[in-house]
């Protein structure tokens, strides 16, 4: 198998359970749910999207075979085998994770985390699942450490989604800003969290902070 990689860096997580948490990012190239083009935005089902996983031209992309991919993000990683956390995301990661890729990360003693849209069941050996659906999509795997939705979309349907089997329901206002924050959307995302108790407050750290 040879994966194709839009970019590996390490940086701290910036959202969810685990911000502030020292990690190598590993993105896959490619999405189901839009193709990454601009000119395919209005017709794609998930269109605000703020990632750019198209092609392979980002830090350290290409493409690898599975050990060399995982030494990649050991060496990244640094000195020391303790607490090591990776977040495999993309586009779609689900594309193009196997058992050789997790297998091959496992044996450089990393957690492996995934951020996935769900509408592709999440390999089994991952062991920190987040899922963020797309209002629109066909979500299949709906159980998992995090639920992340992306506020406001409108058509979700939430009372549904509160019936999935997740330990953390995180609701992340929608990116608007060169900051990552925009005021009316984490005002809307901070009422819904008022009035349902389930949910947390979820925020792009990250961008705030000036990191990738």
């Amino acid at each position: 198998m040879s994966y194709a990689v839009k970019e590996i860096f390490l940086t701290l997580q910036g959202e969810g359970v685990h911000a502030g948490r020292r990690a190598v990012f590993l993105r896959f190239s490619g999405c189901n749910l839009w193709t990454g083009r601009e000119e395919d935005r209005a017709s794609a089902i998930c269109q605000f999207c703020d990632t750019d996983f198209v092609g392979m031209d980002g830090e350290n992309g290409g493409r690898y075979d599975a050990e060399a991919l995982a030494a990649k993000v050991a060496a990244l990683w640094g000195d020391g085998t303790e607490n090591r956390y990776v977040v495999i995301t993309g586009g779609e990661p689900m594309l193009q994770v196997d058992d050789a890729i997790v297998d091959a990360l496992h044996a450089q003693a990393f957690q492996i985390a995934i951020e996935s849209n769900g509408t592709i069941e999440v390999h089994p050996g991952i062991d920190w699942v987040c899922i963020s659906p797309k209002a629109g999509s066909d979500v299949i795997h709906r159980r998992g450490d995090e639920l992340k939705l992306v506020w406001p979309q409108p058509a979700s349907n939430i009372d549904a989604m509160e019936q999935w089997q997740f330990a953390h329901f995180l609701i992340q206002p929608m990116d608007a800003g060169d900051l990552g924050v925009n005021a009316a959307n984490v005002a809307e995302a901070t009422r819904f969290v008022m009035e349902r108790p389930k949910w947390r407050l979820s925020l792009q750290n990250h961008k705030i902070l000036g990191l990738p």
